[in-house]
């Protein structure tokens, strides 16, 4: 799998799927396999593309602080690597703040795009839960801060669901397992890019169709942040999961499959 010099550091991307290009990225601490239950269902009709941002996975994890414009940068760079001149897109959480900027700077490489769990501004809470997730990193072993990250994502349906949990709790020994961890230096570049971000002024200039989704409990970054981003761009669509939290994508994965996947086909 292929890895780009991009704006001085190594980045890490795979392809699956083909059709239409659709460039994927995702959120804070997470490798862009972790899309792999959506690519299983949107690469029968898209080209996905899936970066690890830089600061984990196998790209490079530079000093930070890192920015939501320098790692949108990134996403071009991949872009041009592969000669695609224009892309769908969906971003998850911190993919949704580096989506924003692709679409604010770089309007012409951006056909259409899909915001989850977005923010354009935090405000003190929500920076104060990024740089938690710092401090948690910087001393807690992987199965704990695993569990402060699934505490942080999951909505109350989900850990009273048995089934569910078992999993949770899997997920959490598997934690100990990863042979590419992302160190600290890593989360902390992105944290920063995280809580620095603030586009809300200029999101009304945005043009491309978007569709902005969340889930009514999330605990992480709450539902008026959503609201907020879906106000401020002109004509956006705006679905919301009852009962679901920040992973509403996971708690919810048929129905948000087929949703977005059918949303992203109608755009041309």
């Amino acid at each position: 799998m292929p890895t780009i010099n991009a704006n001085g550091i190594d980045i890490y991307f795979e392809e699956r799927g083909s059709g239409d290009p659709l460039l994927l990225i995702m959120g804070i601490t997470a490798v862009g396999e972790v899309w792999d239950k959506h690519v299983a269902h949107w690469g029968k009709h898209f080209r996905c593309i899936l970066i690890d941002n830089r600061g984990v996975g196998k790209s490079d994890k530079p000093p930070g602080p890192y920015t939501s414009l320098q790692m949108a940068k990134d996403c071009i760079e991949v872009l041009d690597h592969l000669g695609i001149s224009s892309a769908k897109v969906v971003g998850v959480s911190m993919g949704s703040i580096i989506a924003q900027q692709l679409a604010i700077n770089f309007p012409e490489r951006i056909s259409a795009m899909v915001l989850m769990c977005p923010w354009a501004r935090c405000d003190n809470t929500t920076k104060a839960i990024f740089q938690h997730m710092a401090d948690c990193k910087a001393r807690l072993v992987p199965e704990e801060f695993s569990i402060y990250i699934q505490l942080l994502i999951f909505s109350k349906c989900s850990w009273d669901d048995e089934e569910v949990y078992e999993g949770l709790l899997e997920d959490r020994k598997n934690a100990a397992l990863d042979p590419n961890p992302q160190p600290l230096i890593g989360l902390e570049g992105q944290a920063a890019a995280c809580i620095h971000h603030s586009v809300l002024d200029a999101l009304s200039g945005i043009s491309c169709p978007t569709f902005v989704l969340g889930g009514e409990e999330d605990a992480f970054t709450p539902v008026w942040m959503t609201h907020e981003v879906a106000e401020a761009i002109p004509g956006s669509l705006l679905h919301l999961y009852e009962k679901s939290g920040h992973a509403f994508h996971w708690e919810n994965l048929e129905d948000f499959n087929v949703r977005v996947g059918d949303w992203l086909l109608n755009q041309k």
